[in-house]
């Protein structure tokens, strides 16, 4: 804050001396508005800048070295969220249509509801063509807001249990397994297979090797096998992924104890929610 007034009095010092070069209009000018300046830093906590302005910064901050950026009121990174700002604002489209203009009136919504209500296993399309009989026009999409507003689930079913629920009663007896790696202080990358338990969330680690091969992780199923014999647990699905690891021998373990193996589609990971947030949870509180 007092540095350019430092300078002024050094250089004032040193000319009193008869040392030094006699300070310029210039070199008091802009000891001047580097003192407005930091007065402006210590009352205003955020400026704002025009879209010329913003221009005229970013035309500048090219004729400076980042070692004399101190006299610029942002940094880099507010240069660089301008220019983020700048390709979104133009990429954004105006939305076409909606609107309170397009709102559907009161009887046809209620006639939708009461579509949906008397026949569950209607889909969007069903009620669609059930209106139009009537002679009233309205589109799936209109249909499924309209629904989603009123809380009623797709069809076949707007009844019964939810998805939450069912998950609930079904994650007894359930397994899910996967691998995660990990890459040592040489540099050596090692695998971990692991097994959790959906209701508890018991995690059985059933082990470590660099050259995870099908025979290893078949061998791994049978420890997990004798194990869940011991306790005499029953397992009614085992949820994995694709990977090339789990080979047929592995799947025929399973079976064998009553398991019926999941297979989860091609990069779904979000199919085997239960394994892929304990691999987080490793990285982030023991790995990372």
């Amino acid at each position: 804050m007092g540095t350019p007034i430092t300078f002024l009095l050094i250089r004032k010092l040193l000319l009193l001396l008869g040392i030094g070069p006699t300070p310029d209009e210039k070199d008091v000018e802009i000891a001047i508005l580097r003192h407005q300046l930091s007065v402006m830093h210590r009352q205003v906590a955020r400026p704002r800048f025009s879209p010329t302005d913003r221009a005229v910064l970013a035309t500048l901050a090219k004729l400076l070295t980042r070692e004399r950026w101190g006299a610029f009121l942002v940094t880099p990174a507010t240069l660089l969220r301008w220019h983020r700002e700048l390709v979104a604002r133009h990429w954004t489209f105006r939305r076409v249509g909606g609107g309170a203009h397009n709102a559907l009136d009161d009887e046809v919504v209620a006639l939708t509801v009461r579509l949906a209500r008397e026949n569950p296993r209607w889909g969007y399309l069903r009620i669609v063509g059930e209106c139009r009989k009537l002679g009233v026009s309205v589109s799936a999409t209109s249909v499924r807001n309209v629904l989603r507003r009123h809380r009623l689930k797709p069809a076949p079913r707007r009844t019964g249990p939810t998805w939450r629920e069912f998950l609930r009663a079904q994650a007894a007896g359930t397994l899910a397994c996967d691998f995660f790696s990990v890459d040592t202080v040489s540099l050596r990358r090692i695998y971990v297979l692991f097994f959790i338990d959906l209701e508890r969330r018991k995690v059985f680690l059933a082990g470590v090797t660099e050259h995870p091969i099908g025979s290893w992780v078949t061998q791994q199923a049978r420890n997990l096998a004798a194990v869940l014999e011991d306790e005499r647990r029953a397992v009614k699905f085992l949820i994995r992924d694709r990977d090339t690891k789990f080979v047929g021998p592995f799947d025929e373990v399973m079976t064998s104890i009553g398991a019926c193996v999941i297979n989860t589609p091609v990069r779904a990971p979000r199919a085997n929610a239960f394994a892929e947030r304990f691999v987080r949870t490793v990285r982030i509180e023991c790995l990372d």
